[in-house]
């Protein structure tokens, strides 16, 4: 299936807009309140990227799956720690994931961010090393805010904090996306790069 590629500000908007209104809400009412709009707020996001771009990215699926399920336990069992378990859910699901992978001498990340760019096999297993040493690194720190800060405080790191950390961490890996980036190739060969790093 053809995928359409979105403006910037669609996909930003389809990322962090579930987050702003989980903020919002939160501020506004509590935390149930906020992770009732926070579920509806995703599968919008998700159904909106699939009728502009006939694409869901896999990243936002898991995390979907995730958010409707440790939400609806939130909602059901009036716990709200399930909701600030979510994060610690996804960012281990996806270390795991592209450590997993790598043992199998298979990098995943690309699949993970949609093949946004083609690097060469050791590029490939240098770059899915960092992100999964960065998401298991994501899931301690969740655990550390939610279990010692107040709630009002965990959720406005989520929005505040966790966003721009990772933000700046992509940023960082530009230096070795730009040493071990290939020029365009076939779908094929691209396909090949991106999910065989035995090579490296």
């Amino acid at each position: 299936m053809d995928k359409t590629k979105p403006h910037p500000l669609f996909k930003l908007a389809t990322e962090l807009g579930p987050l702003l209104i989980f903020f919002f809400v939160n501020s506004k009412a509590n935390l149930f309140a906020a992770t009732g709009a926070f579920m509806v707020a995703v599968v919008i996001a998700m159904v909106a990227s699939y009728m502009v771009t006939r694409h869901v990215p896999m990243m936002a699926i898991v995390t979907a799956v995730v958010v409707i399920v440790f939400g609806t336990l939130t909602l059901i069992l009036h716990d709200e720690t399930f909701i600030k378990m979510k994060p610690t859910i996804v960012y281990t699901l996806f270390a795991a994931a592209l450590g997993g992978g790598l043992l199998f001498n298979r990098s995943f990340i690309a699949i993970m961010f949609d093949q946004m760019f083609n690097l060469t096999h050791h590029g490939w297993r240098i770059l899915t090393m960092r992100w999964a040493l960065w998401f298991l690194a994501m899931a301690v720190l969740n655990e550390i805010i939610w279990r010692t800060q107040s709630t009002d405080f965990w959720v406005a790191f989520k929005v505040f904090g966790m966003v721009p950390l990772t933000m700046l961490f992509a940023i960082t890996q530009m230096p070795l996306i730009k040493r071990y980036h290939l020029d365009p190739a076939s779908l094929e060969t691209s396909e090949a790069e991106a999910g065989d790093v035995s090579k490296g």
